[in-house]
């Protein structure tokens, strides 16, 4: 989700309860795009990050300092000049713009008290910190000629003002009757797919608000404006009213919406539809999004770092299946092999009946009644032929039991390959690619490098808790799932596995008790959640005692097999499972 204007007000309204009265100690600018300020207020020092970089513009509270340059970049120089120990005076955001004012009382060469303001524009790839007085820029992070934009120039000296505020209704400025006669103005403009008509009619309204409010309201978000019946549209203004007196009242709830354990939205506020997904909450703003940023770029991070083991697992994938596809045709020509055997026999029983030179003769099969008819070759006896036919049930016979292992080999390469990738899938750090290197290495596919020790990794597998009490762990690996299996998990212990596909391993610590119907239910959605099916609804799970899990000499990482297992068809949703404390 993008910096919107409702999550600037939730913003500003905590930097306005954290800031307001305080002094700027300190001014950095540890990157080109960004600035970090140092704040004492209240026999408390904070720290606020600003970003203007145009990937990914930032604005809150943390407390990790930063590296600044030995020489100070001039803008840096210049804010040091003006606004070093300035007093902050209040904090603002007009309407719901993309935008933070920072107003600052300092002491100017004369002695005299001044005003400057401090904006931040999170704008996306327009973002930017201009200095400024209230009419004129002083100087900006980023300057912007007319060459570059023909709607404002972003320059000292020249006047500052924020681009088309005029064309968007601004909630928190705007008045009920104005909104409404605006909504049923707009409405009958043009037609566009409502949730479209309200994030481009509506200041700081991003498309995830816009869908929003038309669930709230209980309307179609792609059904056309022009199509909408008279209530619908009612109750879209209602959800519209009631999300400006929220915005007023301050009534936010900030949180990260996690989808299989990775951040996919955040907001602040109780989003209804991601009701059902694993939700977490943040007293602070600013907490959360550092949070979310943090966690995303781990992600990002991990899957870029994953890159060459992917290919490295692609690039096996692709060979085991051609050879596989190669093995299957081969093994589809020795079907035949039975009908050369029963040639030859056929061939001892009624030798006597061929003619010298015959190309053929037709026979009575006598193991269905059938006449069959027997190609031969002419220059050959009928013994000859016999033997000849032997001699090709022989060879196809020998091909076709040498197939079946080679085909059972390959099939259980691939199987193999594809866990290794649904681990790559599931690897949330780098640790977790360590280990996978580690396994990868170990079964041939990467070329042992160094001293060949094992390598050392803080990777563990899952761990959750059931609603009954009971713990219940996930290998995110092969490595991680022998050793739950064949390590962690006593004779009386439960193991759950996805039914015929990839997927991990996951045990249920009973400590000699009986597993209630619940963990059992929840421990299987674990496995089918993390599995190659896991973006499926339903996938059918086999669970048994640890007892009976068995591995087969010689077989690769996580390959097991059991026999008299239960079954159950389980739905992939793990949103209600708690995830245990990470120790």
């Amino acid at each position: 989700m993008a910096f919107d204007g409702i999550t600037v007000a939730a913003l500003a309204a905590e930097l306005k309860e954290t800031l307001e009265g305080g002094r700027i100690y300190k001014i950095a600018q540890p990157e080109k795009d960004e600035l970090l300020l140092t704040v004492k207020n209240n026999g408390s020092q904070y720290r606020l990050l600003m970003s203007a970089d145009p990937s990914l513009p930032l604005l809150y509270l943390t407390d990790e300092n930063k590296k600044s340059p030995l020489n100070a970049p001039n803008f840096c120089m210049l804010l040091r000049k003006h606004i070093q120990n300035a007093r902050i005076l209040n904090v603002t955001q007009p309407g719901l713009e993309r935008v933070v004012h920072i107003r600052l009382e300092h002491l100017n060469e004369m002695g005299d008290l001044c005003e400057k303001i401090l904006t931040m524009e999170l704008m996306g790839k327009y973002s930017n910190i201009i200095f400024r007085d209230d009419e004129k820029i002083i100087d900006s992070m980023k300057h912007v000629s007319a060459a570059v934009s023909s709607v404002r120039e972003v320059l000292p000296q020249r006047s500052y003002f924020i681009p088309g505020v005029d064309e968007k209704i601004n909630l928190p400025i705007t008045s009920k009757e104005e909104i409404r006669a605006g909504f049923e103005k707009l409405l009958t403009e043009k037609s566009v797919a409502v949730n479209k008509f309200l994030y481009q009619n509506f200041t700081g309204i991003s498309p995830v608000m816009a869908a929003e409010i038309c669930f709230r309201a209980g309307v179609d978000g792609d059904k056309p404006t022009l199509s909408l019946e008279k209530d619908e549209g009612r109750r879209i203004l209602e959800e519209v009213l009631r999300l400006k007196e929220a915005v007023e009242q301050k009534n936010f709830f900030s949180n990260i919406v996690y989808k299989n354990g990775v951040p996919e939205e955040f907001g602040v506020f109780s989003y209804k539809i991601f009701e059902g997904s694993e939700i977490k909450e943040f007293q602070s703003i600013s907490r959360l999004l550092k949070v979310y940023y943090e966690e995303k770029s781990a992600v990002t991070r991990v899957r870029q770092k994953s890159a060459d083991l992917r290919k490295i697992v692609q690039t096996a994938v692709e060979r085991s299946s051609k050879k596989l596809d190669l093995q299957k045709k081969q093994l589809s020509d020795t079907e035949k092999r039975d009908k050369y055997k029963v040639y030859g026999e056929l061939l001892h029983t009624y030798g006597y009946e061929v003619l010298e030179g015959a190309k053929s003769v037709t026979v009575t099969n006598y193991y269905d009644g059938q006449e069959i008819t027997i190609p031969l070759d002419g220059d050959l006896t009928p013994m000859e032929n016999a033997k000849k036919y032997f001699d090709k049930y022989g060879k196809l016979k020998r091909t076709y039991e040498a197939l079946n292992v080679l085909t059972k080999e390959t099939e259980e390469e691939l199987h193999y390959l594809e866990s290794v990738a649904v681990a790559l899938d599931m690897a949330r750090s780098e640790d977790d690619l360590l280990q996978i290197r580690e396994e990868l290495v170990g079964s041939g596919y990467i070329k042992k490098k160094g001293t060949g020790k094992k390598v050392k990794t803080e990777s563990r597998p899952l761990h959750y808790i059931s609603n009954d009490g009971f713990h219940m762990y996930v290998g995110k690996n092969n490595i991680q799932n022998e050793e739950l299996t064949f390590q962690t998990a006593e004779g009386g212990d439960w193991w759950f596995h996805a039914k015929g596909m990839p997927g991990s391993h996951v045990i249920v610590k009973c400590k000699g008790k009986e597993l209630p119907d619940e963990t059992f239910e929840q421990a299987a959605r674990l496995a089918a959640h993390y599995s190659r099916g896991g973006r499926q609804d339903k996938v059918e799970v086999d669970y048994i005692q640890k007892k009976h899990v068995k591995k087969p000499k010689g077989a690769k990482p996580g390959f097991v097999v059991y026999y008299t297992n239960y079954s159950m068809l389980i739905d992939t949703d793990i949103s209600g499972i708690l995830a245990a404390a990470e120790t």
